[in-house]
């Protein structure tokens, strides 16, 4: 990620709140699922910045109907994990869906162990997606997770950007 954009991030999720991730659509506390501390980002340059890096992954890679329009999770695992789990609901009857997500390091890769970002039927990520600033921009429908921290802190931003329902 740019230089100047991440700057921006990091004030932006400074003085986040944070409080117990919650998993699916009922919103449940679920620490064998998820163990992490989130908080919402409510500055929209914050959401222009992540979308440059979708729209520019959706043209050259997914070409699906998107739209600005995301939610922006801070995340921080301290020690925490986020079991196989996919981020679009199936079933949804809200008027738009997940379509595409975007995952943001904000930690150094020296700062935790662990906290490997995997998917279920791909190769290993490459070490460099563990750098901070490194964007990761994928389908929202595919199996991932990341795995237990075993030492410091993982800190990473989600976004979630969505179009009409898949068809």
């Amino acid at each position: 990620m740019e230089e100047k954009a991440m700057k921006i991030i990091e004030r932006a999720v400074k003085n986040v709140p944070v409080q117990d991730g919650v998993t699916g659509l009922k919103n449940k506390t679920d620490k064998k699922t998820r163990d992490s501390q989130i908080g919402w980002v409510k500055k929209p340059l914050v959401r222009e910045i992540l979308y440059r890096y979708v729209w520019e992954a959706n043209t050259s890679a997914f070409n699906v109907n998107v739209y600005n329009k995301a939610d922006v999770q801070y995340t921080e695992y301290n020690g925490g994990h986020y079991d196989w789990h996919i981020d679009t609901f199936f079933g949804d009857t809200s008027l738009t869906a997940r379509k595409l997500t975007i995952t943001v390091q904000l930690s150094e890769p020296d700062q935790y162990e662990g906290g490997d970002f995997e998917f279920v039927e791909a190769p290993p990520l490459p070490k460099e997606a563990k750098k901070k600033g490194s964007v990761l921009v994928f389908p929202s429908y595919l199996k991932h997770r990341v795995t237990p921290v075993t030492k410091g802190i993982r800190k990473s931003l989600v976004a979630w950007f969505e179009g009409e329902h898949w068809r």
